[in-house]
């Protein structure tokens, strides 16, 4: 990122199913690890949404709204846990367009509502993006039973209090980006997933094993500017 921002991250459904690991390293680039729970690794897609997203320091009304899905797994590097991104469609085609040339992230321009009704999300994203593969997520979500600090349960904690992400830009190098943000706040969840192309979209099967499914209302969040890795030093 140019400029470090601050977002808030609402609204989001963790969708995640157990793979393994060879299966993720052999799509991860050299110098990531992946990571593992029990000796197994982690597909997740996040559907959410970004609220007030601006620049650091700037009033949270100048920020925009910004619907999002991602497709990420979970690395490691120097024993950092990360998250690593294969793909994030967003609403804003401005936003994506900007991230893209300048943030070195792999967003993609979709077509992305977000919408609540009696305690449940809708989310409806189709990919618009020229030249891309299609990717199409339609999906119902909600909480099922009582809020719980991610850090008490070891999967919801491996999954989501991670700070740092990590991508891989169009010439090949190797971008992180730290994040600063409360720990997470989670309920169990249930979700009725009616299409998700997404990770075909990006080279993956669906697992045929049910996913794992948390959901959280979200938290406010902190990103530092983009960096390019350097191996042997950050």
């Amino acid at each position: 990122m140019v400029v470090p921002l601050e977002m808030g991250w609402r609204h989001l459904l963790f969708e995640n199913w157990p793979v393994e690991p060879e299966l993720m390293d052999a799509r991860l680039p050299a110098s990531l690890s992946a990571d593992t729970h029990d000796g197994t690794a982690w597909l997740s897609v996040i559907p959410f949404t970004n609220v007030a997203v601006r620049p650091k320091g700037l009033p949270r009304r100048l920020g925009v709204r910004l619907p999002e899905i991602n497709v990420r797994t979970y690395v490691t590097r120097d024993g950092v846990p990360s998250v690593y991104f294969f793909s994030l469609d967003a609403q804003g085609l401005a936003s994506v367009t900007g991230a893209r040339l300048f943030h070195h992230l792999p967003y993609y321009y979709a077509r992305i509502a977000l919408e609540m009704s009696d305690g449940r999300a809708r989310f409806e994203s189709r990919r618009r993006h020229p030249g891309s593969r299609p990717g199409r997520y339609e999906a119902t979500y909600w909480p099922t039973g009582e809020p719980f600090d991610a850090p008490t349960d070891p999967l919801g904690e491996f999954l989501v209090e991670r700070y740092r992400f990590y991508t891989e830009a169009p010439d090949g190098s190797i971008r992180y980006t730290d994040v600063d943000h409360d720990t997470w706040t989670l309920y169990p969840a249930a979700a009725s997933v009616e299409t998700d192309t997404l990770l075909r979209a990006d080279g993956f099967a669906r697992p045929d094993t049910e996913p794992v499914y948390y959901y959280s209302p979200g938290l406010d969040v902190v990103a530092s500017r983009s960096k390019r890795l350097r191996e042997g030093a950050e």
